[in-house]
């Protein structure tokens, strides 16, 4: 077996281990998995709070997606703060919308009660919007232009809600503080 130069190894080694994260910007985490700088696709969405809708349907407003599940311990720390969020912007400069890759309906409404939630929230039976927006773990927040453009991918727990997050959305969006 032939070795590397010494000083290829480092390198080497940097690209086996970002392929092994799952770092290589080439490959996406999940099937269909729609790309920061990329447009969603269209996508039915059935409601667990509010009718249900298409992806489509929010188009022409910036738009929050936080990908959620109950049984989710980072899901449950983060979801007041979006809650607080999406009263703070009423859906007039922002939507915020919830997506539940929760099997059963029944486990993601107890959730949503428990919570207190009254922003849109829908369930992805078919793994179809948890591919499509990489939700490889949870929790996941996208924020996504009025055309479609995802303009970023935020994985784990945040406090949405904080001084630094709404400098985040407002400067991602270009809103008024």
């Amino acid at each position: 077996m032939r070795r590397l130069p010494s000083l290829h190894r480092p390198a080497f080694a940097l690209v086996v281990v970002l392929l092994t994260l799952g770092a290589s910007p080439a490959t996406a985490r999940t099937p269909g998995e729609v790309p920061i700088g990329a447009v969603l696709r269209d996508a039915q969405m059935d409601a667990l709070i509010g009718p249900s809708r298409k992806l489509a349907d929010f188009r022409n407003k910036p738009l929050l997606i936080n990908v959620w599940a109950s049984w989710c311990g980072p899901c449950r720390d983060e979801m007041g703060s979006l809650e607080r969020l999406a009263r703070r912007y009423g859906g007039k400069q922002v939507q915020v919308i919830g997506i539940s890759t929760d099997d059963y309906r029944d486990r993601a409404n107890r959730f949503l009660q428990a919570y207190k939630i009254t922003f849109p929230n829908y369930i992805d039976h078919a793994l179809l919007l948890e591919n499509m927006l990489g939700a490889d773990h949870l929790p996941l927040t996208l924020l996504v232009d009025a055309q479609g453009k995802v303009l970023g991918k935020y994985y784990g727990s945040r406090e949405w809600d904080s001084p630094e997050a709404v400098k985040l959305i407002t400067t991602s969006f270009k809103l008024s503080l």
